[in-house]
């Protein structure tokens, strides 16, 4: 998600070598690290997995310049510590000698989490829909105690309308293609708004699709990567579990919503979001592409990004989406 930014002339990660993120490592924890230190993969931050010297291993991520404050970036880690601290299965950071669980050294943000191995959830059965129901149940509990204080807003006119706005000062290929994509982001936005007007926003993962839930034999699931931790409606954490539209997987979802209000009430109305969400997250997409092309990672990118084919795609896919909502208007009452 396209976070809220905080100054851009902050340093890149340039100076990140191993040897620094083990120092790092070793003064924030006031232990000794070993010589291991493997970068994992990771479009936006820097990530690293460190051998201590006792054995164990932790996983330090250095948060991407200029892309949260330090406000928002203490908001997810207040909210992983207080879901591990209503005991569901997060990976919490770990204090540094301060007791500090964010840290700055060299105009960076980094924290620092013990490593847990695992494996990323594939195809649910019915009891692991239920479960996974369950496990997004407990932390909306969580998340609707509080509200973060400077986190996202998922909604079509804040969001979803700034998301536009970065893919439209991207140089397209043809005018034509800017003003067709314009106009029907602006439909779009239009078209889906009202259905939000009555949500109810609660702290939320952001990103709660399959691969980030983490799978250890015999243990609960794990919820995983709240990097994209936003202020929106329940729907947006169980929608991106489902392998389709939802008329395609009604037995799954249904299971999903099963387990969930083993502890807490789902709002049918919510079931309207599921299709503008999906169009929403297509827009969230290519605005982070976007970002990556102006912070030069394209490289990252589909070598077509940015082509009139690509635009042309982009808008089909964009008004099938747009189709599909007005066509799942009448319904969706449980």
């Amino acid at each position: 998600m396209i976070g809220n930014h905080a100054n851009n002339s902050l340093p890149e990660f340039s100076h990140l070598e191993p040897d620094v993120v083990l120092q790092l490592v070793e003064a924030t924890l006031g232990r000794r690290a070993s010589n291991l230190c493997r970068p994992l993969t990771s479009y936006i931050n820097r990530v690293y997995d460190i051998q201590m010297e006792a054995g164990d291993w932790v996983v330090a991520k250095f948060y991407r310049p200029g892309r949260w404050s330090r406000t928002a970036l203490q908001d997810e880690l207040d909210f992983v510590c207080a879901l591990a601290a209503a005991d569901i299965p997060v990976i919490a950071p770990l204090p540094g000698t301060d007791g500090n669980l964010l840290h700055e050294r060299h105009g960076l943000h980094f924290c620092v989490m013990p490593k847990k191995g695992g494996r990323p959830l594939e195809e649910p059965t019915d009891e692991q829909w239920r479960e996974l129901g369950r496990l997004i149940g407990r932390m909306h509990l969580i998340g609707a105690q509080q509200m973060p204080r400077d986190r996202v807003r998922l909604h079509p006119q804040d969001s979803t309308r700034t998301h536009r706005e970065e893919i439209l000062a991207l140089d397209f290929p043809m005018t034509s293609l800017r003003n067709q994509f314009a106009e029907l982001t602006e439909e779009l936005i239009e078209e889906i708004s009202p259905r939000f007007d009555d949500m109810q926003p609660i702290r939320i993962h952001g990103d709660c699709h399959r691969a980030n839930i983490l799978c250890r034999p015999g243990e609960p699931f794990i919820l995983i990567d709240f990097d994209d931790m936003a202020v929106g409606p329940s729907a947006q954490d169980l929608w991106m579990m489902l392998p389709d539209h939802l008329r395609h997987c009604t037995r799954e979802f249904d299971a999903l919503i099963e387990g969930y209000e083993t502890f807490r009430e789902f709002d049918w109305a919510e079931k309207a979001l599921i299709e503008p969400l999906r169009a929403m997250r297509f827009l969230h997409y290519t605005a982070w592409c976007a970002r990556q092309v102006r912070d030069g990672g394209f490289a990252r990118l589909s070598p077509a990004f940015g082509t009139a084919g690509f635009w042309r795609q982009e808008i089909d896919d964009l008004e099938r989406q747009l189709q599909e909502i007005r066509d799942d208007q009448p319904g969706l009452a449980r």
